[in-house]
């Protein structure tokens, strides 16, 4: 169906087939260096027996039954942790990886958390099939951006601000900042059924729930994320993560603090040669980081590079990034976690 790396040809499952993440799973494919004999996908009952163009072939949506994942080498989850929770595991046992994209099992220490390119080596511990877990997509993006500088300078505080799209609420959310739009463009009242108060026009502090520090789920997803993928117990992070009027592509205003001095040009060097990233930084044309063009783009967008003048000179600095939640905050981090896994040959031939 696909070119080939190299390895056998493999069998994928994909649950959650029909959300925004699944869907982008299926792009993805599409367009992957990737020889497939055999894709099946998974969804909740609503969308059974809907049939969806595949490679050159056609495959039909199905429910999760018990042994539907006999004969899969890789399984992509992006249902949700209640659906991650019961069904990778039950991946695993009929020899299968698991690629998670939910919360269920990102900070349980036997699994591993992996952005490839940032962590790579937390794969080496598995020797057989299991579950390997993507990071939450505010966590992708701000790491693929960072973790270079902190390679050459050390990270030791980071501050963050998100502006986060709808996607990341998933397919029904961008779906009704649309309908928002429509509506308002024809004088009707807007509906919120996802989010409880218009999108459009607004912006207003994440929808996760809040938790007895203050701080709510996704800001403290950035803490702790970032600490078990940089094998890092003692690097200081907070965060204040908002919803914006954006379908797709969060951005973050990122600032840092280092243990030795980084220069902003050394830092723009370095971002500049990793892979991953696009320099988007024209002070001249006042051209930075946008949602719009970091939408259904692979790389994160950085710009806005410059010494942090609450700090001694080369101590810190300050970023503003963009990425797509949908590409590289889920799927694309999903199947270069895939791909790391074929090419260390731990899909059996």
């Amino acid at each position: 169906m696909q070119k080939d790396i190299g390895h056998r040809a493999v069998r994928v499952g994909i649950v959650g087939a029909s959300g925004a993440v699944g869907e982008e799973f299926l792009a993805l494919l599409g367009e992957a260096a990737l020889l497939l004999s055999e894709v099946r996908l998974y969804a909740s009952e609503r969308s059974a027996g809907r049939k969806v163009a595949v490679g050159g072939g056609v495959v039909e949506i199905s429910v999760l039954s018990p042994g539907c994942f006999e004969g899969l080498d890789i399984v992509f989850f992006s249902a949700g942790k209640h659906i991650s929770r019961q069904w990778a595991p039950e991946a695993v046992r009929a020899g299968a990886w698991a690629i998670d994209n939910s919360s269920a099992f990102r900070m349980d220490p036997s699994v591993p958390l992996v952005i490839p390119g940032v962590n790579d080596s937390a794969l080496d511990a598995c020797e057989s099939p299991c579950i390997v877990a993507v990071p939450n997509c505010s966590t992708i993006v701000a790491l693929v951006a960072v973790t270079p500088l902190h390679r050459i300078a050390r990270v030791s505080r980071m501050v963050i601000s998100t502006y986060q799209a709808v996607s990341g609420a998933g397919a029904a959310a961008m779906r009704e900042l649309e309908a928002q739009a429509h509506d308002y463009a024809h004088g009707r009242p807007l509906k919120s059924p996802i989010f409880g108060r218009p999108c459009l026009f607004n912006c207003f502090s994440h929808n996760s729930a809040i938790g007895e520090s203050g701080y709510n789920e996704e800001e403290a997803k950035l803490l702790h994320e970032t600490r078990k993928i940089w094998s890092d117990s003692e690097v200081r992070v907070t965060a204040t993560c908002v919803r914006v009027p954006v379908l797709r592509a969060h951005c973050e205003a990122i600032s840092l603090e280092f243990a030795s001095p980084l220069s902003p040009e050394a830092a723009r060097e370095a971002l500049a040669n990793s892979p991953g990233i696009k320099i988007v930084d024209d002070r001249a044309a006042n051209a930075f980081p946008e949602p719009i063009a970091a939408a259904g783009r692979d790389p994160v967008l950085v710009g806005r590079i410059r010494g942090d003048w609450s700090l001694a000179p080369g101590m810190g600095l300050s970023l503003f990034v963009a990425g797509d939640q949908i590409r590289i905050g889920a799927a694309l981090t999903g199947l270069n976690i895939a791909r790391a896994i074929l090419r260390r040959s731990r899909v059996p031939t």
